[in-house]
């Protein structure tokens, strides 16, 4: 958003804009100012086209824009498309035009007629993980699969959370590993908060004995936890991209079985919390495992959990 910045001549005032344009930035997530940027280059272009003029943009002009993607994009696009453009104005000192009422009613029309259900992954539980990691090989990169399979299912990581972890950050304990994850997608500022991951009844499900092992064959001793492994099977310098994750957990999920088009990175913390809402763990020991701050959403991973328990059909004699 920098590039959006009115800024004084005044070679002084310059510098305290820049300043503050740059503490601004930092508010944000690299993954966020990315979305926004991207967001507001489509938004320009369709102003472009349409002849209509972009910053400040009249609520008229988001209105147009809006209807124009209403039919081919999805409701939580078109909401993060509003939050794009309002940035945009809010930095470059303008009021916002999607706050106008027009263009709010416009939404709730939308998402009366399209519906607002998440389009979601299907979340890898605890039966999946299994048959998941049983398909790998004992290589270097069957091992390193594993461990990230495991820790970031047991850990309930997001993918970005889990390829940012360094060696630093690990502590292994008689009861099993304590991970200090030092800055989160709700953690922005680096306030960091320890996950307690402990020891499995199972060796070969064991995310804290998998970890050790594929630190122990990698080399890995500082640095990057999670490292790339060439086709080679050898050893990268380069951390390991969140894409990564995803493409493991697809590629795991179609060996076990499993439709992989189902899966994503998100898989590993979706199910984790589904297999232990399953299991009766409560909604604050779930949130303080995930580091959720949104009590909704886990409690939709308990409903998906409990969906077979204590359920009213099993009781008719069917």
């Amino acid at each position: 958003m920098n590039n959006m910045v009115l800024v004084n001549n005044d070679n002084g005032l310059t510098d305290i804009t820049l300043k503050a344009t740059e503490y601004m930035a930092a508010a944000k997530s690299a993954n966020t100012l990315t979305a926004y940027r991207k967001d507001w280059q489509d938004f320009e272009q369709f102003c472009v086209l349409a002849g209509f003029n972009s910053l400040p943009a009249s609520p008229d002009t988001v209105v147009a824009y809006l209807v124009a993607l209403a039919d081919t994009r999805k409701v939580s696009t078109l909401e993060r498309r509003i939050a794009s453009i309002s940035q945009a104005h809010q930095v470059a000192g303008f009021n916002s035009p999607t706050s106008d009422m027009t263009v709010r009613v416009l939404m709730q029309g939308i998402r009366r007629e399209k519906g607002t259900a998440p389009d979601c992954k299907a979340p890898a539980v605890t039966s999946d993980i299994k048959v998941m990691v049983s398909t790998l090989p004992d290589s270097l990169l069957g091992i390193r699969d594993r461990a990230l399979l495991l820790v970031g299912f047991a850990g309930g990581f997001r993918r970005s959370e889990l390829v940012a972890l360094y060696v630093e950050d690990l502590e292994f304990k008689r009861e099993g590993l304590v991970i200090n994850l030092r800055r989160s997608k709700t953690d922005q500022e680096g306030q960091g908060r320890k996950v307690a991951i402990p020891y499995g009844s199972n060796c070969d499900t064991c995310p804290v004995r998998s970890l050790q092992l594929w630190l122990e064959e990698s080399g890995i001793s500082s640095g990057p936890v999670f490292r790339s492994v060439n086709r080679h099977g050898n050893l990268q310098a380069n951390r390991l991209s969140d894409k990564a994750v995803a493409l493991v957990v697809k590629r795991t999920a179609e060996a076990a079985g499993l439709d992989s088009s189902k899966y994503s990175g998100h898989s590993l913390r979706a199910g984790m919390a589904t297999s232990a809402a399953a299991a009766g763990v409560s909604e604050r020991a779930i949130m303080n495992q995930t580091g959720h701050r949104s009590q909704a959403m886990v409690r939709r991973y308990i409903r998906e959990g409990n969906l077979f328990n204590d359920n009213a059909a099993a009781r008719l004699g069917l």
